[in-house]
């Protein structure tokens, strides 16, 4: 295979150079603007909990707000998927206005979602309009549709490593398309650092201890990953029974989150918890003994069933038509199972809440090497006494056993079919 020839390199790096930049500035200042922003309702909701009641009402408004400008935005991340995998008519520039203010109300009255699909859904619309604004051939808005996804998912967790691999991995199972490899990269690695230039901060969780090594260790976190990847193949499976169902029993999209809204809260009142609203990534002011993500890094920071409550209530919501995303939910799932099980397996807690909070990620989205890329970005620096080789094997361990029992489908619908997971000798006629 011959190499770019010097002038193509050329032509390619004059292009894309100012392209990257503009992707970069303006993808990581509206993630800025929205991680700011949801700061905002995420407190608001905290001290006004008696917001929970305007759900319905969150999400009949985000519902017509989708009817009337939503075109084909309402398909989300898939549409974005779609369009990688075959341009066709873009990603409307409606979209990232219409998902941020949708996300917004769903977190201002206590939702069950995440930001990830925000994030990535705001990159993927400005990357297709600016592909539409310069006319780039098919080739090109593919790729800088990938450039977008990366920038918005780099600037949303501080992870421009994990950014450029999910953004190539994302479209397949078991295939990762390396052609946009380096303009992925320079997107996701400038739209970080705008992000940060806006003073935005991001959580950082600590693990204090680690793991025995040795194969015994290795043998108990996979053993872990294959629950960690049953949970995940479970949750994709209640999203999209949820999402069928309430398609079959309200013809009306518009409506549909209304029933959702009402189904959170009553579960809410039945539980007598608000642990499994909004985010989960830190617990309310109000209520500090409340689980969540940052809890489930301490001995006894969760309890039994604390990822399967906040499994049902982010399939409700997002399942009825709430807009947000899956992921940081998928990470408060992982990190309180994480928890449970370091009890029975004799495992640190910390590390083992670290490892299901990037392998439950990995097996709902069939993402398994951005995923152990993100546990080292996100871990690794403010873990300082952490055996990083050996916390690096525990994490692939824990992100391919999962990803390897999370079936044949993910949360993403559009996701194409690739390689086996696991290799099948060809049928003899």
């Amino acid at each position: 295979m011959s190499l770019l020839p010097v002038r193509s390199f050329i032509r390619e790096l004059v292009i894309w150079a100012p392209l990257c930049m503009v992707l970069g500035g303006t993808i990581g200042s509206a993630v800025a603007l929205f991680l700011w922003l949801l700061d905002l309702v995420t407190r608001l909701h905290w001290q006004q909990p008696e917001l929970l009641w305007g759900l319905p009402i969150a999400g009949i408004l985000s519902g017509l707000m989708y009817q009337r400008w939503g075109q084909a935005s309402a398909a989300g991340n898939d549409l974005i998927i779609a369009e990688i995998q075959s341009p066709e008519h873009g990603v409307p520039g409606a979209m990232a206005p219409l998902v941020l203010i949708g996300t917004l109300l769903t977190h201002l009255t206590g939702g069950s979602a995440g930001r990830e699909g925000t994030a990535v859904q705001i990159g993927g619309s400005v990357a297709s309009v600016i592909s539409r604004r310069f006319r780039l051939c098919p080739q090109r808005s593919q790729a800088i549709l990938s450039c977008g996804a990366a920038a918005g998912f780099s600037a949303v967790f501080g992870t421009p490593l994990a950014g450029t691999i999910f953004a190539l991995e994302m479209t397949g199972i078991g295939l990762i398309r390396l052609s946009a490899l380096i303009p992925c990269l320079v997107s996701a690695l400038l739209a970080d650092l705008v992000t940060t230039a806006w003073g935005i901060p991001h959580t950082h969780y600590v693990i204090s201890t680690m793991n025995s090594t040795g194969s015994e260790s290795l043998l108990k976190v996979a053993l872990a990953g294959v629950c960690f990847g049953l949970a995940g193949r479970l949750f994709a499976a209640l999203a999209l029974l949820v999402h069928s169902n309430a398609a079959k029993l309200c013809s009306r999209a518009w409506l549909r989150p209304c029933f959702g809204g009402c189904l959170v809260i009553m579960l809410t009142l039945l539980t007598g918890r608000n642990d499994f609203l909004g985010l989960g990534v830190e617990s309310s002011p109000a209520t500090p003994e409340a689980v969540s993500i940052v809890s489930s890094f301490q001995p006894g920071g969760a309890d039994a069933f604390s990822w399967l409550g906040k499994m049902i209530f982010t399939t409700i919501t997002v399942g009825c038509g709430f807009k947000g995303g899956e992921v940081t939910p998928l990470f408060y799932i992982g990190s309180t199972l994480g928890n449970v099980l370091s009890v029975p397996l004799d495992l640190a807690p910390d590390v083992l809440a670290a490892v299901g909070f990037v392998a439950v990620f990995a097996a709902a989205t069939n993402t398994p090497v951005a995923c152990v890329l993100m546990g080292c970005e996100l871990f690794l620096p403010w873990s300082p006494g952490l055996a990083a080789t050996d916390f690096l094997q525990q994490l692939a361990v824990g992100c391919f056993t999962a990803w390897l029992f999370s079936g044949s489908r993910g949360i993403y619908q559009a996701q194409q079919p690739g390689s086996p997971k696991f290799p099948v000798p060809e049928s003899s006629n």
